[in-house]
């Protein structure tokens, strides 16, 4: 895991390698160490989360990110999601209206997510 600011944003990176992430107490050890490292957003990259939070049935994608944002901690889920995204109308209706608003981003790559956080920068400052 390693630290970084973006923009006015300090962002804690997950590793692709590690335990995955797929119950709630798992999301409740993110905002942890987003806490002790003062970070306002965690980026998760897919390979770290369970396949099951990509079956929106399974209700581990709410219960994740509902934590996270509970604690006033954003989430980006950073990969290619595309397979996942077509199998499943009600994923992509998911991801597209996350990525609207501001708590909960699906960003294909870190280069991404720092694109949406200039991009939110810039409409901060206007």
């Amino acid at each position: 895991m390693r630290i970084d600011e973006q923009h006015g944003v300090r962002v804690l990176l997950l590793d692709s390698e590690g335990e995955p992430i797929s119950t709630p107490d798992d999301a409740a050890d993110l905002v942890g160490s987003a806490w002790s490292h003062q970070a306002e957003l965690v980026a998760v990259p897919v390979e770290r989360l369970d396949p099951k939070f990509f079956r929106l049935k399974t209700g581990i994608a709410g219960e994740i990110t509902q934590k996270l944002v509970n604690y006033r901690i954003r989430l980006a889920v950073v990969g290619d999601i595309g397979d996942q995204v077509a199998k499943s109308d009600a994923l992509r209706d998911y991801v597209r209206e996350s990525n609207r608003a501001d708590h909960v981003w699906f960003v294909e790559s870190e280069a991404d997510l720092e694109r949406r956080l200039s991009d939110r920068a810039g409409v901060r400052s206007r």
